[in-house]
């Protein structure tokens, strides 16, 4: 269940992340890294609980970068099939692609997502489509 990310995350676990808990289904856990007005993009390590994952959703103006630093989580781009991801893997979002990221059933999940510009939150994942992803 990789628990020991709680208390070993390189960047911490962070606090709750009660301000976008609408855009989540379980809890996820923000720590910010980079929230300089003078520099354009953010940057946050996101630890999210087994079986938690975000909502659809869309980048516009921008990117987004995920560097996975623990545990085992889910990306998926629509219209393509979910990709398991690890420790080390890396997931480059281009602007305007409508995708999803969270934690597997079974793991804890930590990635350090580096933003720029907005997103679009949309629908949610349903437990039905998630509960079909098989590693």
């Amino acid at each position: 269940m990789n628990e020991d990310i709680k208390t070993n995350n390189i960047f911490g676990l962070g606090e709750k992340n009660d301000a976008y808990a609408q855009y989540f289904i379980g809890q996820s856990y923000l720590k910010m890294l980079v929230a300089d007005p003078e520099v354009d993009v953010n940057v946050a390590n996101v630890t999210f609980e087994p079986g938690c994952r975000n909502n659809w959703h869309i980048h516009h103006d921008g990117y987004q970068l995920l560097l996975v630093t623990g545990g085992e989580g889910w990306y998926q781009e629509e219209g393509k099939p979910a990709q398991l991801l690890k420790e080390g893997d890396v997931v480059t979002i281009h602007d305007g692609v409508k995708h999803w990221h969270g934690a597997t059933k079974d793991s804890w999940f930590s990635h350090i997502a580096i933003t720029k510009g907005s997103s679009e939150w949309l629908n949610k994942v349903t437990d039905e489509d998630y509960n079909k992803l098989s590693k």
